[in-house]
């Protein structure tokens, strides 16, 4: 047999998934697609996917970082919408109260009332 042999190469590299895994949250994945449902040319419903895979550090490069200031999935973005909430409130109330139109508390509506019975007694005079 004066044949030559072939050589036959094998792959040295394997990919295990852990690399895999450490590589697509590293450079990131997205996946994109449309899904449209029409009748006689009518479109009658289209829903649009997109995914983006990575890691909470790429998400962040890359300018995405909503959970931040979900206040469902952080508790510091809960107490921030609780101080800004309550910012709003001053506010609405220092300018009513500069309008002169403040909103009374129940004691002051009662106490207003218990004025306003005593002058209409007064003006009827005695019974």
């Amino acid at each position: 047999m004066g044949g030559t042999q072939g050589n036959i190469t094998h792959a040295t590299e394997s990919a295990t998934l852990a690399d895999v895994l450490e590589r697509i949250l590293d450079k990131g994945l997205v996946i994109a697609g449309d899904i449209k449902i029409k009748i006689v040319d009518i479109e009658l419903l289209t829903i649009q996917i997109r995914l983006l895979v990575c890691s909470v550090d790429k998400a962040r490069e890359m300018g995405i970082d909503w959970w931040m200031t979900n206040s469902y999935l952080s508790s510091s973005a809960k107490g921030l919408e609780e101080t800004d909430q309550l910012a709003r409130l001053r506010e609405r109330i220092a300018r009513l109260e500069e309008a002169g139109t403040a909103p009374l508390a129940p004691s002051a509506r009662q106490s207003q009332a218990v004025a306003a019975r005593q002058v209409k007694r007064s003006r009827k005079g005695p019974a």
